[in-house]
């Protein structure tokens, strides 16, 4: 009889034992999904302002055009089926989205690639940083920067490695761009 008490007893403590587990993973579990639950609904809403035209502090956000165009960098700098773009003023970190690894030839015969996500730091007549964009001279080379050195000024003068002039006017609209598998 003792032993079969001891038995039971046992059994309670094993059981009580592994409530407060399976409590503690079920906590767990739920943490897990609500951090889930938010980080997706703080996407969605991200997306959701991007496709509606988001607009800052009451007014419509510019285009990316306009934006280059207020900064003295030509407006077809990049093409024009971007997915969207984020420019933080007080860092001059600009930020431009593709649905795809994509290329534009220009009509000065130029090319450039771009990756998915192409990042840089805008100032007047500069993006200079410059992640996510190639250029073709003989082979593909890295873009570190973008300059227009005033504004009555023909040239772009892009840093890939080398220091090179281009038309100013073969990049004044922004042109489509075409798919390519790799960056």
């Amino acid at each position: 009889m003792e032993k079969a008490l001891m038995k039971v007893s046992s059994l309670k403590a094993g059981g009580f034992w592994i409530s407060c587990k399976a409590k503690e993973e079920f906590t767990n579990i739920t943490q897990d999904i609500s951090y889930v639950s938010n980080a997706v609904e703080e996407k969605a809403k991200w997306v959701f302002n991007k496709l509606k035209g988001a607009q800052q502090n009451g007014k419509p956000v510019k285009t990316l055009p306009d934006l280059l165009r207020e900064y003295n960098l030509p407006p077809g700098l990049f093409p024009q089926n971007i997915t969207c773009y984020e420019f933080d003023a007080t860092k001059a970190k600009l930020t431009v989205y593709f649905p795809s690894i994509c290329e534009v030839i220009f009509s000065d015969n130029s090319v450039i690639r771009y990756a998915t996500r192409v990042k840089g730091i805008l100032v007047r007549g500069k993006l200079t940083g410059i992640e996510g964009m190639k250029t073709k001279v003989l082979v593909w080379v890295k873009v570190t920067s973008v300059v227009v050195e005033g504004y009555k000024s023909d040239k772009v003068w892009f840093t890939a490695g080398v220091k090179k002039s281009r038309p100013k006017d073969a990049y004044e609209m922004p042109r489509d761009a075409v798919r390519v598998q790799e960056f």
